[in-house]
């Protein structure tokens, strides 16, 4: 496992041999929380796990938009040794913005749970960030303290673990390692699709695997028009009893799903 910090962004690259594959996380994510699917990828495969911009150990930025966000992770990738690109959420987000406007970068491109439209619901997430920004870091002194400090705002104890994972113990103290200022500020941004800017933007025709939890609100019937436009070599799999945050509820399905993908020549 080798740590690097390239382009202001944080990066965790696993395996030696084999072809490039590349994650992207989610909104509160960082690269660490693929570790799982990435130690079961890097037999055959170099698996580079990155902190996107605002979170984990990666730089913070000025504003959010999702060509900034694309173009700053596409400076880890060269079209000598381009990638199989996959991300979720948030990050999937990002990958679909890079394969589009950097195509000779992407080998092929994983898109998990999300889709290519404007998510108008966002009252979750901005809750989410008001909770971590009213949380008294000056009076933890234990991990545990946080997450009963968090507990009523945020009920669910598994969202509520995965948010703490943000929270970092330095000399000086707790702090949240998410830009959560600029996030909140930039929120409408995240649920957006960045049409206007996309103009003129040749669809991407790599293959293109689009994976969806049978019951996240993310993946609609709807949205295949979108989908299809942007990326007309999409082949979609919806995973049974997952959610939004289907490669840790399903991880072992999830990983067969991507190898095949891989597989494919």
């Amino acid at each position: 496992m080798v740590l690097r910090q390239e382009h202001g962004l944080h990066t965790t690259t696993l395996g030696e041999d084999g072809p490039l594959v590349a994650f992207c996380h989610g909104l509160f994510g960082q690269g660490k929380n693929w570790t799982t699917i990435a130690k079961a990828l890097a037999e055959n495969h170099r698996v580079l796990l990155v902190d996107m911009p605002n979170h984990g150990r990666s730089a913070w930025t000025e504003r959010f938009d999702y060509i900034d966000t694309a173009d700053r992770v596409a400076a880890l990738f060269s079209a000598d040794d381009p990638v199989a690109l996959v991300g979720h959420s948030m990050g999937g987000k990002a990958a679909m913005v890079l394969a589009l406007r950097h195509p000779e970068l992407v080998e092929r491109l994983g898109v998990v749970d999300v889709s290519p439209v404007d998510y108008q619901a966002r009252s979750e997430f901005e809750g989410y960030i008001a909770a971590m920004l009213a949380l008294d870091l000056g009076s933890i002194t234990r991990r545990e303290e946080a997450d009963a400090a968090l507990a009523d705002a945020v009920p669910d104890p598994t969202v509520r673990s995965f948010l703490l994972q943000n929270l970092r113990r330095t000399d000086d103290g707790w702090t949240w390692q998410p830009n959560l200022e600029l996030l909140g500020r930039d929120l409408a941004h995240l649920g957006d699709w960045p049409e206007e800017a996309l103009e003129g933007v040749a669809p991407y025709d790599g293959r293109t695997l689009w994976i969806a939890g049978e019951r996240s609100p993310y993946v609609k019937d709807e949205y295949a028009d979108a989908m299809a436009r942007w990326f007309p070599r999409n082949r979609k799999v919806t995973i049974k009893d997952a959610g939004h945050w289907v490669h840790s509820e399903q991880p072992e399905i999830f990983i067969e799903v991507l190898r095949r993908f891989l597989a494919q020549r």
